[in-house]
């Protein structure tokens, strides 16, 4: 693959919240997900991160309903039921492992949606969780902790990613057409410093 390929993928890689969910998963792509995040680097190479995955219609549901989806349209709550993923996968952490866990459930996910993109999928990374509603739902006992939620399926969302306005900000928001625009800062902005 090219780094201009790669570049590709990366920007095609959007937060995706709208899916067709007639275009149903099976449980083998998402072990092929998750198994490209086992493969990642771990700090110190414990390997803490654990996986539930899910593909059935009512557990999706329980799932659907702990997630607080784009806070910065307010007005929408949501996709709505014929727009929802087709699958999940949480990703927990073991703290029979270690209690620290680091920044790996975040290489985990950008790896498991880079894979999902890659696939013609598309996700969405949940950090916004109803924890104790979710632990219940999928019967999570310690020593496991929810790190995060992906929501994976067939994109239907148009998305754009344009320069930041003058005015800076930095919230998405869908246009007329229900295109979503995610304005970015540009590459100066960010770095700097330069030797």
């Amino acid at each position: 693959m090219s780094f201009a390929d790669f570049k590709t993928l990366v920007e095609k890689n959007r937060s995706c919240r709208r899916f067709d969910n007639h275009h149903k998963l099976d449980e083998s792509i998402l072990k092929q997900l998750v198994d490209l995040a086992r493969q990642t680097a771990s700090a110190a190479n414990r390997q803490p991160l654990k996986y539930i995955i899910c593909c059935d219609d009512s557990k999706n549901e329980e799932i659907f309903s702990c997630l607080g989806w784009a806070a910065y349209l307010a007005d929408w709550k949501g996709p709505e039921k014929d727009e929802r993923p087709s699958g999940y996968i949480v990703i927990l952490g073991d703290h029979s492992i270690t209690d620290n866990f680091w920044c790996d459930h975040g290489i985990a996910a950008q790896t498991i949606l880079l894979g999902a993109r890659a696939a013609g999928l598309a996700g969405c990374i949940f950090g916004a969780i109803n924890i104790p509603k979710l632990k219940k739902f999928l019967d999570i006992k310690d020593p496991m902790e929810i790190k995060l939620v992906l929501a994976i399926g067939k994109p239907v969302e148009q998305q754009r990613i344009e320069a930041l306005k003058e005015d800076g900000d930095i919230r998405y928001y869908r246009d007329e057409n229900q295109v979503h625009h995610v304005p970015k800062r540009k590459l100066d902005d960010i770095i700097i410093r330069s030797w």
